[in-house]
């Protein structure tokens, strides 16, 4: 009998802890730190502000370049790397150049190792800082918004399309998404890749541009780009304006 008490404590315990490790953060919040502190002392376009989120107060890093009138625009970059990085960076510049604010958000990050497939426990918070950056332009005046996401990006993007999207976004601009497709999202949605692309993302194309549906929709195919679209970003800052252009109003 004892015996029995003794192990069924035991096994509650553990339960406990794991239901406490599961609860808590998977992001890796020192490396995030790190890309923070590189960041932001060399930015030439744009303010650092910090965002915080529900799900353990962590803040995170957001550049934020405002523009006059009502159009904003989340970028969101994908794994491992930082809110300024390669193409995100032109992404959020570029944009702002053309008429869009821009507010670049840090996503969560693993080990510099990590693999695609450790990214899933991340992105509920994913999730939450988009809505987080939804807020802050909100709260900014910008009442017309979309998403601009790449790669790992994409998916924690469409995770945060699963849920309860806020109204204020119109429209997103989703780039070289893998794994997923846009069922179910009525929103216009941009599938953007290059014909160089990774063989995941081309092997799905089919699939993501037959689950388009809503008006203004489309899929473009940049020809001869690669994943992150190197000598070719002109095209890709040219193909999200346009259609941020039919579908921000």
């Amino acid at each position: 009998m004892k015996q029995n008490l003794w192990l069924g404590l035991v096994g509650g315990l553990a339960a406990l802890i794991s239901l406490v490790a599961f609860a808590e953060p998977v992001a890796d919040y020192a490396r995030e730190k790190k890309w923070a502190d590189e960041v932001v002392p060399g930015l030439v376009v744009g303010d650092p502000v910090y965002l915080q989120t529900p799900r353990g107060h962590h803040k995170f890093l957001a550049l934020f370049t405002p523009v006059g009138g009502n159009k904003a625009v989340i970028v969101v970059h994908g794994m491992g790397i930082h809110p300024d990085w390669g193409m995100i960076g032109t992404l959020r510049t570029e944009l702002a150049d053309r008429g869009f604010a821009t507010l670049s958000i840090q996503m969560p990050v693993l080990a510099a190792d990590a693999q695609s497939g450790a990214y899933q426990p991340t992105f509920p918070e994913a999730a939450e800082r988009i809505a987080q950056a939804v807020d802050f332009l909100k709260a900014k005046g910008y009442t017309q918004l979309a998403i601009v996401s790449h790669s790992m990006g994409s998916r924690m993007s469409r995770v945060y399309f699963s849920g309860q999207p806020d109204a204020a976004v119109k429209s997103w601009a989703s780039l070289g998404l893998q794994q997923d497709d846009y069922d179910r999202l009525k929103l216009p949605i941009l599938d953007l890749y290059g014909d160089n692309d990774l063989p995941p993302v081309l092997m799905g194309a089919a699939k993501r541009k037959h689950s388009l549906v809503a008006s203004h929709s489309r899929q473009v195919k940049i020809h001869r780009a690669d994943h992150f679209y190197t000598g070719h970003e002109g095209e890709m800052v040219e193909a999200v304006t346009v259609f941020l252009n039919d579908t921000l109003k």
